[in-house]
């Protein structure tokens, strides 16, 4: 009957159940035996060793060895095929994109850096991108057409009404109203755009602090001051994909700025991103403040204040503390999260000493009670949360034996 390979209930949508959960064990726990993945699943013996020889013809899982140290014979352990399919991620910034690409099971197989320093960007922005990811793809011993898909992280958002890129003046060259076209018609696989902070609320979620979290904010400050908002274990992105922009967000303290968009900056941003602190440790009289990029300096400013229990390092780390805790208790009085993610090295940097800090402030100043926790993703939080999105997208259509 027509339409019936589709239909709940059926032995393929059965199988097809039973196959994505196999590989989802495998995935999470590594190499597993035939009698350890029926114990997990529930499945009889003779069911799993089906299920096992229907992934292996398929190319979906492979021995990979067999156990030891047990009574009894060896009994062979099966493993997701790393090769079955690949995903990228791109992470762009004003002054690089970095690319990365993935096996189906995580791992990260090749990476390329291009660096695009300048306000002026050196060639169309099409051209930097399938540099970069090609660059990553020679990496990982590749083809472009190896790849399943492509997720691209960038600040700002593009509007899903006129296609252009919306809240990142700062990144020359991306705001054609033909690049996503153009863009398309360049690469051989679907591509995804996504805000760089939601795409590290992505990687905390699935991989770090969040975990288990169905709501939560997370609150970003390196580069620029950003939040990503998780409502019901969705991204909440807003009506122009700009949810989360709470740099341009007013707040007391900090001189009202207008025509945000053109200053691309806002209240928050003025009272409480990188580019403050170190013109706050200046007005409390702190020296040996370091050169180099704001963003990186601001982040060994605080490293250092929560480190050095000095009156004026104390001083910092506490108005820092108020200037967050100030913007935040508006967004958890609206939203009300079970959690906040604090991410980004001007956040990070401070561990512990700055989170209690936060946490204290924010109770004096907000009705709502959120955990404060400090991201756990470390390692370029963008690119792996961009690897993660597509990754998710990719494994749902490759171990989707169903069809």
């Amino acid at each position: 009957m027509a339409g019936t390979a589709g239909t709940p209930g059926t032995p393929r949508v059965l199988r097809a159940m039973n196959d994505r959960a196999a590989l989802d064990l495998l995935l999470a726990h590594g190499p597993l035996s035939r009698t350890k993945i029926g114990k997990l699943t529930g499945l009889s013996k003779p069911t799993a060793s089906q299920l096992l020889a229907r992934l292996e013809a398929a190319g979906l899982v492979l021995v990979t060895g067999t156990s030891e140290g047990r009574p009894g014979p060896n009994a062979q352990l099966y493993a997701v095929n790393p090769t079955a399919a690949y995903a990228a991620g791109l992470d762009v910034t004003p002054e690089r994109i970095h690319a990365a690409v993935a096996d189906i099971t995580g791992r990260t197989v090749g990476e390329y850096e291009l660096p695009t320093p300048g306000r002026r960007p050196k060639g169309p922005v099409v051209q930097q991108v399938t540099d970069a990811l090609d660059g990553a793809v020679k990496a990982a011993g590749l083809a472009r057409t190896d790849l399943h898909r492509l997720v691209i992280g960038t600040p700002g958002a593009f509007d899903p009404g006129t296609g252009r890129l919306r809240y990142a003046s700062h990144l020359p060259g991306w705001h054609s109203p033909t690049l996503l076209d153009e863009l398309a018609a360049a690469l051989p696989m679907p591509v995804e755009y996504e805000n760089d902070v939601n795409l590290v609320a992505v990687a905390e979620q699935r991989l770090g602090a969040a975990r288990g979290h169905e709501d939560f904010v997370l609150l970003w400050n390196e580069g620029g001051l950003g939040a990503a908002l998780v409502l019901g274990g969705r991204l909440h992105r807003g009506w122009t994909g700009g949810a989360g922009e709470v740099g341009f967000l007013p707040v007391p303290g900090a001189p009202l700025v207008r025509q945000v968009t053109k200053a691309n900056s806002g209240g928050y941003q003025e009272l409480a991103g990188s580019q403050a602190i170190p013109h706050l440790a200046r007005e409390l009289g702190i020296s040996d403040i370091p050169s180099g990029p704001y963003a990186e300096v601001a982040a060994a400013l605080v490293a250092r204040a929560a480190a050095e229990d000095t009156v004026l390092h104390r001083l910092l780390l506490e108005t820092y503390a108020t200037r967050l805790a100030t913007g935040l208790a508006s967004l958890v009085s609206v939203l009300d999260p079970e959690l906040v993610v604090l991410s980004g090295a001007s956040l990070a940097s401070g561990g512990e000493v700055l989170r209690a800090l936060v946490q204290a402030e924010l109770e004096e100043l907000a009705a709502a009670r959120p955990r404060l926790v400090v991201g756990d993703v470390h390692e370029h939080p963008v690119l792996r949360g961009a690897l993660e999105s597509a990754l998710a997208a990719t494994r749902d259509e490759v171990f989707d034996t169903s069809r």
